[in-house]
Order: structure tokens, then C-alpha cells, then sequence
């Protein structure tokens, strides 16, 4: 793992911190739609707002690990930015599409039930002074969590077998977590 540098104002913090903002703001376009300041849009476009949003803010999910790790830039504050704006950003899509009535509410509680459920154990793990490392089943989980969001988001056919598929891959890694932690 690289050193972590004591420089908190760094890009990957502020790209982490601009998805915590985007979260909140992707949400509001999937779920106030009947807000009189769209009353002249036409109801895609809320889909195509919403979309771009995720989008970029995926597209930052990415970079800002890609940076702090190859530009050792890795902080103790992006240690917890980085993870909370994905839960933000899950958090939120996974909101939205239960209201929009495009996810499936057990799905989405079998996703968040793991989420918080690893974060916490990530939470003991550090008290005990140890490191539960991500796995690759984990980023492929996220990967596949993003893409369903997005294809839930933008209402495409395969969007909720991709769902049900991030589920699968979302309790698979969770398990790989739970056996690193007992190792």
C-alpha cells in the first residue's frame, strides 16, 4: 500500500468530495419531478439528467482512486471520503429508483443490508488494527452495481436482471470480506 500523505486538499479528495455533492443532486432530478421548476420539461429528460450526473460522478469514483494511488496522495481523509461518496452515490440511486418504481425494494435492501454491514465491519476491523483490503470481487461488484444503476436510471431492457446480478456479486463479496476479517 502507498504512504499516506498529510496533504488533505489534494485532487482525489476534492473529486470525492464533488461526488458527495453530486449524489444529493441526482436524486432530487429522479424524485422531484413534479417540481414546478420542470413543469415545461418532458419526463426523459429527468432520466437523462440523472444519468449524466451518475455518470460523471462514476467517472470520478474512478479517478480519484486512480490518482491518490498512483500519485501517492492517499490521505486519511480520503480514507473516508472516498468510501462515503460511494455509499452517497449508491445510497442515492438505489432511493430514486424505489420511488421511480424501476429496482425492487429486497434487492436493494439485500445491496444496502451488505453495504452498511461491511462498512461497519471495516469500522472494527481498524479498531483492532487491522486492514480489511478490497478484493476484486469487491470493485467488480461496485463496477456492476454502477452499471445496473445506470441502466435502471436510464430504464433499459437487461436493467433488472443487471440488478439481480449486482445482488449476487454483492453478497459474494461480502462474504470474501467477512473471511478476510476472520483470517
Amino acid at each position: 500500500m502507498n504512504q499516506k500523505t498529510n496533504t488533505n486538499l489534494n485532487l482525489p479528495n476534492i473529486l470525492a468530495a464533488f461526488r458527495i455533492l453530486l449524489a444529493p443532486l441526482m436524486l432530487w432530478f429522479m424524485v422531484d419531478q413534479s417540481n414546478p421548476i420542470f413543469a415545461k420539461w418532458d419526463p426523459s429528460w429527468f432520466d437523462y439528467f440523472a444519468g449524466l450526473i451518475f455518470v460523471i460522478a462514476s467517472i470520478t469514483d474512478f479517478f480519484d482512486g486512480f490518482i491518490a494511488r498512483n500519485w501517492n496522495q492517499m490521505t486519511k481523509l480520503g480514507a473516508i471520503l472516498d468510501p462515503l461518496a460511494d455509499k452517497m452515490l449508491i445510497l442515492a440511486g438505489f432511493i430514486g429508483l424505489i420511488a421511480l418504481d424501476r429496482a425492487g425494494a429486497f434487492a436493494v435492501f439485500l445491496i444496502l443490508s451488505r453495504e452498511f454491514f461491511i462498512t461497519g465491519l471495516r469500522v472494527v476491523a481498524v479498531s483492532e488494527g487491522k486492514e480489511v483490503a478490497s478484493t476484486m470481487a469487491g470493485k467488480v461488484k461496485t463496477v456492476v452495481q454502477m452499471i445496473a444503476i445506470g441502466f435502471l436510471i436510464m430504464n433499459w431492457p437487461f436493467a433488472t436482471e443487471l440488478l439481480w446480478l449486482a445482488v449476487a456479486l454483492t453478497l459474494y463479496s461480502g462474504f470474501e470480506y467477512i473471511r478476510s476479517y476472520l483470517k
